[in-house]
């Protein structure tokens, strides 16, 4: 189980820390004309904190137990991005952008299968 837990957080941390790095690199109007509409219900702002959280999720997911460090942070850290996108996916419902919410949904369920597991039985 601890292989699979592990595939799931590289997964989680890669999208998580590519999606940050959009959202951090590129301004709104630019992530928007590339088809990221959802981008108009927020601010500046508020589109590079999501990307501050995302870029922190993924890190904080990853980095403690490579570091053999308050290993605490990682399912954390999950929680963290699984209520994060759980908001992106509410965006998309009520956007009725019903494509868009699937991979945020799927990103949702693989934090919450990261976090059961390592706050459960195969905790670091």
């Amino acid at each position: 189980m601890d292989t699979y837990l592990w595939i799931a957080a590289w997964i989680v941390a890669a999208c998580s820390l590519g999606a940050a790095l959009l959202k951090l690199s590129q301004p709104r109007q630019r992530i928007i004309e590339a088809g990221l509409t959802w981008a108009e219900g927020f601010t500046d702002s508020q589109v590079k904190a999501i990307g501050v959280a995302e870029l922190l999720g993924g890190l904080g997911l990853v980095l403690p137990p490579l570091l053999d460090t308050a290993e605490i942070l990682s399912p954390v850290a999950a929680v963290c991005l699984a209520l994060l996108w759980a908001g992106a996916v509410v965006t998309h419902v009520r956007r009725k952008e019903l494509k868009e919410f699937v991979p945020a949904a799927v990103l949702v369920a693989l934090a919450v299968f990261v976090a059961y597991g390592r706050f459960g039985d195969w905790s670091f």
